[in-house]
């Protein structure tokens, strides 16, 4: 998969290439799908969700620059496995989820997986993660309209956010907020992203599933 579908079409960063050889993409996946794993396209999880095309994920990883240090808010938890790829990656994740169900199965994974930097909530991603913010690093897994405003809000100055934007044409954008507080959007490519939604029933504080240490 790496070899293939990841270094042939440009991913250069070695701990994204490493995380992403080390990160077993089978066990987020329905199991009658398993055969399919690691093939190159998206897969379904059920609740109208997916698990993004291997290449998607790096790009999207490998286009936040991360250091290592960084707390990443990730808005779309799905099957958990963005947020492994970026557990190896970052000092802390902090992960939101609108559907209850995946919430708290990829919290149970992520926990069997001992991805114990890791935080879930189930809630609208659209409010973000106010009480961790400021944020080094947004990642946006489903697409909105338009850029949200409150995630540009709860990223730090000189952060990036990652981020398909679009209805039926979506563009993969990075969003960057320099130290003046002024943001620059890049295009980088077309995509098909899940529809970003939001819900009056999904918490808009709280809703916290997984607990770890505070730093």
């Amino acid at each position: 998969m790496v070899k293939t579908q990841i270094e042939k079409r440009g991913i250069q960063d070695e701990s994204v290439l490493r995380v992403m050889r080390e990160t077993p993409r089978h066990l987020f996946i329905p199991e009658n799908l398993i055969d399919l794993a690691y093939e190159d396209g998206p897969l379904p999880i059920g609740k109208g969700q997916t698990i993004s095309q291997p290449y998607i994920v790096a790009l999207m990883t490998e286009l936040l620059q991360l250091k290592g240090k960084e707390k990443v808010l990730e808005i779309g938890t799905g099957s958990g496995y963005q947020a492994a790829v970026l557990s190896s990656l970052v000092n802390r994740v902090y992960s939101i989820e609108i559907v209850k169900s995946l919430a708290e199965k990829a919290d149970k994974k992520l926990k069997e997986m001992n991805y114990n930097n890791v935080m879930v909530k189930w809630g609208d991603g659209y409010q973000g993660w106010l009480e961790y913010a400021p944020y080094d690093a947004i990642i946006v897994t489903a697409a909105p309209d338009k850029v949200p405003q409150t995630l540009v809000d709860q990223l730090k100055q000189g952060g990036k956010m990652i981020v398909p934007v679009g209805t039926y044409f979506q563009q993969l954008k990075i969003i960057s907020k320099t130290l003046d507080n002024e943001i620059i959007e890049k295009n980088i490519i077309p995509v098909r992203f899940v529809p970003m939604v939001t819900s009056k029933k999904a918490p808009q504080d709280g809703g916290q599933i997984n607990n770890i240490d505070k730093k």
